[in-house]
C-alpha cells in the first residue's frame, strides 16, 4: 500500500468508521424577502416552485420544507438553501409563508 497524498483513512480497527467533519456552508444574507418562483427548465417539463431567501439554518429549513410539503400534499427537497416544492403551488405557499410572518413575493413568470 503506497502512501499517496490523494488517499484518506476511511476505517480503522482501533476506532471504527472515521467520519469527515461536515463543512459549514455560509449562505449570503438576503434582503429579508422570501421569493417563490416557478421553474420547469431541466426538469422534463415538470414544474417546481423554488423558495429562496429564507434566513434559517439547515435544520430549520428542512423542518419548514417538510411542513410545506405536508400541507401542499406533494414532494420536494432542500438543495443548497433553496426549498423545492413539486408542482405549481405558488399561491398556497405564499399564504402559508405569510401566515408564519414572512414577507413573500412571487418572482418570475
Amino acid at each position: 500500500m503506497s502512501n499517496d497524498n490523494n488517499s484518506r483513512l476511511v476505517y480503522s480497527t482501533d476506532s471504527g468508521r472515521i467520519d469527515e467533519p461536515k463543512a459549514v456552508v455560509v449562505r449570503p444574507q438576503g434582503d429579508g424577502i422570501v421569493r417563490i418562483q416557478r421553474q420547469t427548465s431541466g426538469r422534463k417539463g415538470k414544474g417546481v416552485c423554488l423558495i429562496t431567501g429564507v434566513s434559517l439554518d439547515d435544520v430549520a429549513l428542512e423542518k419548514l420544507a417538510a411542513e410545506l410539503k405536508k400541507k401542499c400534499g406533494c414532494g420536494g427537497a432542500v438543495k443548497e438553501g433553496v426549498i423545492e416544492i413539486q408542482g405549481d403551488k405558488r399561491d398556497l405557499l405564499k399564504q402559508l409563508l405569510e401566515a408564519k410572518g414572512m414577507k413573500v413575493k412571487l418572482a418570475g413568470g
